[in-house]
């Protein structure tokens, strides 16, 4: 073959190999297909960048903002008589904002999280204040304990990121760790949130001001949904010069009959209802909205 034929031939495989690239970060995959948890909280350039989100007292980002934890903790410890005696398990706990505010108020604290420095950031707070807060770095799907709480909490939507294997998993787990009479909080993604959000793809490079790299990159997000599960999918495809990697922030929405059902199934009963963890009145139209559930 000719060199002009030879080139010819090379620019159309490396045209078809990226039409195909194109194509993989477009595609849209099935419900919880993929689960990529330890890419966001382990990876040390996201996790820091994470942690600063978390810290960061203005922000509803990792967390929410100071103002509102400080509201939601008033509130818990109000509803729930929380006080010396009292033992409470945070999962996804990150650097320990409720738990280090909960153990001030005499709880004996567990705390489980996946991100190393975040959980070195929690241990090092209490540390300093001479807190009573047993912390655990472990994906708290695999987090196993004999004792038993007053308390469980899931805040900040973490429970809409698991799938349903996992989702039945944790709410086993949660009645099983129930002290009698023990209650669990948690907030999820309202029915609201998924109608709000749009299907759309868009591109940039350095996508979300370089929180997926310290080096420069090119992001893709696609935003998914299905509609009968309810549940919305952001696909992120970060293109560095060296690796590709793909990241899924799966959010499962829910009505208050669709979470009600799931716990009856898994070994729980929701007893109270309201528009976030600051125990606000249930309103419909809110993105979010929490319950409180008792074992069955």
């Amino acid at each position: 073959l000719g060199d002009a034929l030879k080139g010819s031939i090379l620019i159309m495989e490396q045209n078809s190999m990226f039409f195909h690239e194109l194509e993989r970060i477009n595609t849209r995959p099935g419900p919880f297909e993929f689960y990529t948890a330890s890419d966001l909280w382990t990876d040390e350039h996201t996790s820091e960048r994470m942690l600063k989100c978390h810290l960061d007292e203005t922000l509803d980002v990792s967390s929410r903002n100071t103002a509102f934890i400080d509201r939601s903790v008033d509130w818990i410890a109000s509803r729930f008589d929380i006080g010396a005696g009292k033992r409470i398990a945070d999962f996804g706990c990150g650097p320990g904002l409720y738990a280090a505010r909960l153990a001030r108020r005499h709880a004996a604290v567990t705390g489980i999280d996946f991100s190393k420095r975040s959980i070195r950031h929690a241990r090092e707070t209490a540390a300093r204040e001479r807190l009573t807060i047993r912390y655990v770095n472990r994906n708290y799907l695999d987090f196993e304990t004999d004792d038993r709480y007053h308390l469980i909490l899931m805040i900040m939507c973490d429970f809409c990121a698991l799938s349903p294997s996992q989702r039945k998993a944790m709410l086993r787990k949660f009645a099983a760790m129930l002290e009698p009479k023990g209650h669990v909080l948690l907030d999820v993604y309202s029915l609201e949130t998924f109608d709000r959000r749009e299907e759309t793809a868009c591109f940039e490079r350095n996508l979300m001001n370089s929180f997926w790299s310290a080096e420069n990159y090119y992001g893709f997000l696609n935003v998914f949904k299905y509609e009968d599960e309810k549940v919305l999918l952001d696909k992120y495809t970060i293109v560095e010069a060296d690796r590709v990697r793909t990241i899924y922030n799966w959010l499962q929405c829910y009505s208050p009959e669709t979470i009600g059902a799931e716990c009856a199934r898994n070994g729980l009963k929701v007893t109270g209802l309201y528009s976030d963890v600051a125990g606000a009145p249930f309103d419909p139209r809110s993105a979010e909205f929490a319950i409180v559930a008792e074992s069955l």
